[in-house]
């Protein structure tokens, strides 16, 4: 038997427990004053006149329309995110070529700009008093006020999330399992239906499901771009504002309640995500 006692393990903060309650409470009061109080308001607005005011609220044509575009928008935004982000992650991860650095400074170029700015580069870029604009006018291609330029707004905000995701999974995983399925004779296609995308299949999801809540979210960048048209043009965010200034809170607030519930059903996806990703990687260690 050996002599030496075994040693207590050291305590990571050396914080008195007065003090770590406080920093614990003050996390907590954060949380509870600017996360769970405005959901409990929205929600609390939403039902002031009953279940029956807010089907009522749901069911008006603008409350319609705008559902219809904002699922609309996020159907055709999210899925050309999730290829250009796959894309992107393969070439900086698996690949070495100049403006490397530059491509990754690109995509992450939308955290840096205001939603608002990009919106209005669109309608300098692809309005009337431009030479482009004035030839799509020509032609009777609308992109500004119009599906088009509500879909480029909302690429530009939300390409980020889903190639931000599978980055540091695909350079953490190397190129071995790549290299050794091309030395046995497989094509590069191949390589990456059965090698590169099964092995980051939660990290796209993850990024999926945040570009989708923020297609679904975003107000800035569409509202300067759609130009906020009822029943043509007006998404979710843009129509409660425009319930909200009109006094008409029940139909607001009850637009908000369903962006709220998306909101939350994406934090339980992504949890669940998160959950299953860290019990199989637990699984794979085992073994």
């Amino acid at each position: 038997m050996s002599d030496i006692a075994p040693t207590r393990p050291v305590p990571v903060t050396t914080e008195p427990p007065l003090v770590r309650a406080l920093l614990i409470g003050l996390a907590v009061a954060f949380v509870a004053l600017f996360l769970f109080a405005p959901l409990v308001t929205v929600f609390a607005e939403a039902l002031a006149e009953g279940g029956r005011g807010v089907i009522a609220a749901l069911s008006l044509p603008d409350a319609r329309a705008a559902i219809a575009m904002t699922l609309t928008i996020a159907a055709i935004a999210v899925p050309l995110n999730a290829v250009f982000g796959i894309a992107a992650a393969w070439a900086i991860a698996k690949f070495d070529f100049r403006g490397k650095a530059v491509l990754i400074t690109l995509i992450d170029l939308p955290f840096s700009v205001s939603p608002v700015v990009a919106g209005l580069t669109l309608v300098l870029l692809f309005g009337a008093n431009s030479a482009l604009g004035a030839w799509l006018m020509a032609n009777d291609i609308r992109i500004v006020f119009a599906l088009p330029g509500i879909v480029l707004a909302t690429l530009f905000v939300t390409f980020p999330f889903v190639a931000r995701e599978l980055i540091p999974v695909m350079i953490e995983q190397g190129r071995a399992e790549e290299e050794a399925a091309l030395t046995l004779g497989a094509p590069g296609w191949r390589i990456f239906l059965t090698v590169t995308l099964p092995n980051t299949r939660w990290a796209l999801l993850y990024g999926v499901l945040l570009s989708n809540a923020r297609a679904m979210g975003e107000f800035g960048a569409v509202a300067v771009v759609s130009g906020k048209i009822r029943g043509e043009t007006a998404t979710m965010p843009t129509m409660v504002e425009m319930f909200y200034n009109e006094y008409l809170s029940v139909a607001a607030f009850s637009l908000a309640a369903v962006l709220a519930l998306l909101a939350l059903l994406t934090l339980l996806l992504k949890s669940l995500l998160e959950w299953r990703h860290a019990d199989l990687l637990a699984a794979t260690r085992r073994h």
